[in-house]
């Protein structure tokens, strides 16, 4: 049994929590433009592409983001594509974020009241004016609280990872408590890293919704 002091601990789990910082940030932005890109063909309602989003969204949402994991980490290797756990955690993540952050989104631009839409129309404004300039700015406000809130799922669901081989927290700490046997003591050093990373995202996102409930 190797001996490990709680400072080693600790100091190999902050370590590892760079990768788990790192794949959320890639994974919420991919998915904010993923999701973006669907919430725009949604809105543009171009054939076909209503169905499109709502067969995506459904997908991703409706399959649990383990399966998603397993199917871009294995289902490449199956048809020959050599892919490494970072890139499918990514990819699997950035596409389970799109499918929730494009209905988030939905959700904040459907809430902007119809009256401004008809404004903007009758100042021969086109879809893309419409929203760069009238509908986006008002449904920003909205939609900052959950998307921020959004973020803690994402860096929850990183330590779904680890399955596929990707050394991130969870991984780091299944590696350590093989080694040492402690596994109480790792587990609960994961454990308040994932809070310390969660608690100030969810804080601040109730603190801008606050914010937001009193400007209105």
């Amino acid at each position: 049994m190797v001996e490990f002091t709680l400072w080693d601990i600790v100091r190999n789990l902050l370590l590892a929590a760079r990768w788990t910082i790192a794949l959320s940030l890639i994974a919420f932005i991919g998915g904010g433009v993923v999701g973006l890109a669907l919430l725009v063909l949604r809105i543009a309602k171009l054939p076909g592409a209503t169905a499109f989003v709502a067969a995506w969204v459904q997908v991703f949402q409706g399959t649990p983001l383990l399966m998603q994991l397993f199917l871009a980490y294995f289902g490449a290797g199956a048809i020959g594509l050599n892919v490494s756990p970072w890139v499918a955690a990514a990819v699997a993540l950035t596409l389970y974020s799109s499918a929730f952050l494009t209905e988030i989104w939905r959700g904040c631009v459907n809430a902007v009241p119809r009256g401004q839409w008809e404004a903007a129309q009758s100042l021969a404004m086109n879809l893309g004016e419409q929203l760069r300039h009238v509908i986006l700015p008002q449904a920003l406000r909205i939609a900052i609280a959950p998307t921020v809130g959004f973020l803690v799922q994402v860096i929850k669901g990183t330590a779904l990872a680890s399955v596929i081989g990707f050394v991130e927290l969870t991984k780091t700490g299944t590696m350590i408590s093989n080694a040492t046997f402690k596994p109480f003591t790792v587990y609960a050093c994961v454990a308040v890293m994932y809070f310390l990373l969660c608690y100030p995202v969810s804080a601040w996102s109730r603190r801008l919704e606050g914010k937001l409930n009193a400007g209105r």
